[in-house]
């Protein structure tokens, strides 16, 4: 059972007093029903609506989609009023408060962090984060990532990672944490993936992942991150739907292949592992219970109540929350679920509010005037700071750089975007941020054309494949550019699990034919393994992000108006000896 006068917790004898009263006062409905973070996926504000929702899930977290900062604001301050008990609020700030609201400020991402000197950046990222996050009436944050990046295919962790080394990863995270906690010391911090995301390339929204590294493996990378956050007191873990089979096997002996499963229904790994090995004392989380990872691996009405019987304590998100409730409650009827594990994760969720200093009275509710500080100037000083400290020279071995803009300023420019999903694509609008930088740099741009392009301006028209199979000749080519530049705007999320460089057509003309006819620079504003596609390319750029205080940092170090600061990790060549040519 948990132990509420020891960490994460450290509450005195009056707020255990009020959560054990609580508890006493509290209907078995209203105890399941704290085991939910509910998702509200409409936009918008409807009291009554949200005092209905209230009143049928007792919920005892909120998770929310969408809305401008004045409308979440509203929405989040009026369901912690009407609600019984104080409520989390959750955000997901990975890349900074654009995480929880579209005007918050985009600081910099996890990769972009490790690349840089130090952990400053990692630190304005949690600030920033919690500022902007605990102003729309946040306090608990779904972050810092802290997962291994060990392998490059893997792609839904890419930027969120830190890096590969778990000791730029604990110390980037602890950066993270600080950060969040200067910022508000009433929000509490999240680590996830447990297990740990990062050693295979699946996504665990479309399949259950796999972290296939030895028990001894595991313990020098994840285990040690985590046993270390944990001993600095880490209030919450989120657990992915990620099987590790190996530490499986030994805490299992004997037990068969069809019988091992994701953390979150793995009661050796949340049990005996974390709670029991690892001492963690805080609150354990499931991921979304919508994706693939837990939805194809057992029934719902299995996995709903199987997660908090294996240990975790809250459940994030329901598909119907009168009939996942109604699971939990069935559960603890027939006996499966037991009043003592019910009773501690309540506990324990209880707990942690009371360490945030919210009771029945108090619920931390912000100013509406702390909304000012979402995307301030000095919070953008932040994002522009780590584009100039992080963003990483790859590689330059044909020594394109610097280029002297007055010499060479003809650029064939090449943009190659994720492919488009529907029929609403009107073109991508950081090609066009690109362009204008270029310009504002002094180059003039010739602009190699896309096949998605083609079809928006020209209508639906074989003729848009032909022009896009037009190579005109090498001589007149040469003739009219100094360089070429290739920008990858490349990003998926749920919908495949590795995401790889796609040009617009087949044979099109943006392929590289044109790699050693003129200096040719190749240069990533999101994932950080595209060396795997474009190998032949002898500069590339890691910039990080799809920003223009990334786009245009960039390229002020293309020009030599200042320097590369970043340190690419090792993982950016693929393990192969032809990336790095």
């Amino acid at each position: 059972m948990v132990n509420l006068k020891a960490k994460p917790f450290n509450l005195s004898d009056k707020q255990i007093e009020w959560v054990k009263n609580t508890i006493d006062g509290m209907t078995l409905d209203e105890k399941i029903g704290q085991l939910f973070v509910m998702l509200k996926a409409v936009p918008g504000v409807n009291e009554d609506m949200i005092k209905g929702t209230l009143a049928q899930s007792h919920q005892g977290g909120l998770r929310w989609q969408g809305g401008d900062k004045e409308t979440v604001y509203l929405q989040n301050t009026t369901y912690q009023k009407n609600s019984k008990l104080p409520l989390f609020i959750a955000a997901n700030c990975d890349d900074g408060g654009v995480g929880a609201v579209p005007e918050g400020t985009f600081v910099a991402t996890a990769a972009e962090c490790g690349a840089g000197e130090g952990t400053k950046n990692a630190y304005h990222l949690g600030y920033v984060s919690g500022k902007e996050a605990s102003a729309i009436g946040c306090n608990w944050m779904f972050n810092p990532v802290v997962d291994v990046y060990k392998n490059w295919r893997n792609t839904i962790v890419n930027t969120r990672s830190f890096g590969s080394d778990p000791e730029v990863v604990l110390d980037n995270a602890r950066a993270y944490i600080k950060g969040i906690k200067d910022a508000n010391p009433n929000m509490a911090c999240t680590a996830k993936h447990f297990p740990g995301d990062g050693v295979e390339e699946l996504d665990q929204h479309l399949v259950m992942g796999v972290n296939n590294l030895s028990v001894d493996e595991w313990e020098k990378n994840f285990g040690y991150v985590y046993r270390s956050l944990i001993e600095e007191g880490l209030e919450a873990i989120m657990v992915g739907h990620i099987a590790l089979p190996e530490m499986t096997r030994k805490l299992v002996p004997g037990i068969e292949d069809k019988d091992i499963k994701p953390a979150t229904l793995a009661k050796e790994l949340l049990t005996n592992l974390l709670r029991e090995d690892m001492g963690f004392n805080g609150i354990v989380i499931t991921d979304a219970s919508h994706m693939v990872g837990m939805s194809a691996i057992a029934k719902r009405s299995e996995a709903v109540p199987g997660a908090i019987i294996a240990g975790c304590d809250m459940f994030l998100f329901a598909n119907d929350i009168v009939e996942d409730m109604g699971y939990v409650k069935k559960a603890y009827e027939e006996g499966k679920l037991t009043d003592e594990r019910l009773t501690d994760a309540v506990t324990r969720i209880l707990g942690l509010k009371a360490h945030l200093n919210m009771n029945s009275e108090n619920r931390n509710v912000p100013d509406k005037e702390e909304l000012d500080c979402i995307g301030c100037e000095e919070f953008q000083g932040y994002a522009k700071e780590a584009a100039e400290t992080c963003i990483t020279l790859v590689k330059d071995t044909y020594q394109n750089l610097p280029v002297n803009v007055d010499e060479k300023k003809r650029v064939f420019f090449v943009y190659v975007g994720s492919t488009p999903t529907t029929k609403g694509y009107t073109g991508d609008p950081v090609k066009q941020v690109v362009i204008e930088e270029l310009e504002r740099a002094g180059f003039e741009v010739d602009i190699c054309p896309s096949y998605h392009d083609l079809e928006v301006a020209n209508g639906v028209s074989p003729m848009n494949f032909v022009k896009m199979l037009n190579h005109e000749p090498r001589e007149e080519f040469i003739s009219k550019h100094d360089l070429a530049l290739v920008v990858i705007n490349v990003k998926g999320y749920a919908q495949e699990n590795e995401v790889r460089v796609r040009w617009s057509c087949n044979h099109s003309c943006e392929l590289p034919w044109y790699n050693e006819e003129i200096p040719t620079i190749g240069m990533s504003l999101n994932y950080t393994n595209h060396l795997i596609d474009v190998p032949q390319l002898h500069t590339f750029i890691n910039a990080y992000a799809p920003k223009r205080e990334h786009i245009r940092a960039a390229i002020e170090k293309i020009i030599g108006k200042s320097e590369f600061k970043g340190t690419a990790d090792d993982s950016v060549f693929c393990g192969r000896w032809d990336t790095r040519l």
